[in-house]
């Protein structure tokens, strides 16, 4: 048996707005280049990462998609003026100007009509000794992923991961199958890892992810969509409905802690899933 132990980065859920809502409810503060670079849920939090960085790299979205985007993407050339900050050419204006919130990113939610959930094919994986896994306290702990390359764009490449440790049997990286987007392929990861969980007779999980539109969709809210009959307090249909469905059917009857981890800042969970990954957006579809 392996103990492993973590520092998990906080997560501030009320400081989103549910997957689906009306813009503006809630912002993503990505950081491309600064102390620490990642997504960040308040100003306050975005600011303490750039302030008095030397060309410091930053922008608010309205999606946690663009957020990333924005953050993994290389470094561009030139970027139109209000679209991005940058805190190094703010720096050599006078010492009393305040660094301000950068303004809303532009790329709009996706209109695409809902694909219907496509059931997990995937075999769960054969049993295997619980002395393979790692702990936190008798809480079995799994990391997931989700990537697609074009991202709303031609030709996008998705693929899924789920991270048991080091050479583990259950590890997977696989392409996604259906419609490939970013926040599909993070929604089909999470039901990946928690369908192995079941399979294997698992039913505490640590679940880490980089992906906040799943942790706020599946834990603060799923219950008011279930109420509203599957739409957001705007009236809206539900984005990714069906596979926020399908995950909450597969959380009954487990004992799920979600967890926040920063993306590309050397948790090796973290970083394998986000490779494995990668790597399954290069198989070709089923």
């Amino acid at each position: 048996m392996s103990w492993l132990v973590f520092l998990p980065h906080r997560v501030a859920l009320a400081a989103v707005s549910c997957p689906g809502s009306s813009r503006g409810f809630g912002m993503f503060y990505a950081v491309r280049r600064g102390r620490m670079t990642g997504i960040f849920l308040t100003w306050n939090e975005c600011k303490a990462k750039v302030d008095q960085f030397p060309a410091a790299r930053f922008k608010k979205f309205a999606t946690e998609d663009e957020a990333w985007t924005f953050v993994r993407k290389s470094a561009s050339p030139e970027v139109s003026e209000g679209q991005e900050n940058q805190h190094g050419k703010e720096s050599q204006t006078k010492a009393s100007k305040r660094l301000r919130e950068p303004l809303d990113g532009d790329g709009d939610e996706s209109t695409e009509p809902y694909a219907k959930y496509m059931k997990l094919s995937m075999e769960p994986g054969p049993p295997v000794s619980r002395d393979t896994f790692s702990y936190m306290g008798d809480f079995v702990v799994v990391y997931t992923d989700g990537c697609c390359s074009s991202n709303g764009r031609r030709r996008p490449r998705a693929g899924i991961c789920v991270y048991w440790g080091l050479g583990h049997p259950l590890n997977v990286g696989i392409r996604l199958p259906g419609r490939q987007t970013n926040q599909r392929a993070e929604i089909h990861a999470a039901c990946k890892a928690i369908e192995q969980a079941k399979a294997q007779n698992i039913s505490k999980l640590v679940l880490y992810t980089d992906s906040m539109f799943t942790i706020n969709g599946i834990t603060n809210c799923v219950q008011s969509w279930k109420e509203n009959g599957w739409k957001t307090s705007a009236g809206k249909e539900v984005i990714n409905k069906e596979h926020f469905m399908a995950l909450e059917r597969l959380t009954q009857g487990m004992d799920i802690q979600w967890m926040h981890v920063p993306g590309h800042l050397g948790f090796i969970g973290n970083e394998e899933t986000d490779r494995l990954a990668r790597e399954g957006a290069k198989q070709s579809k089923d």
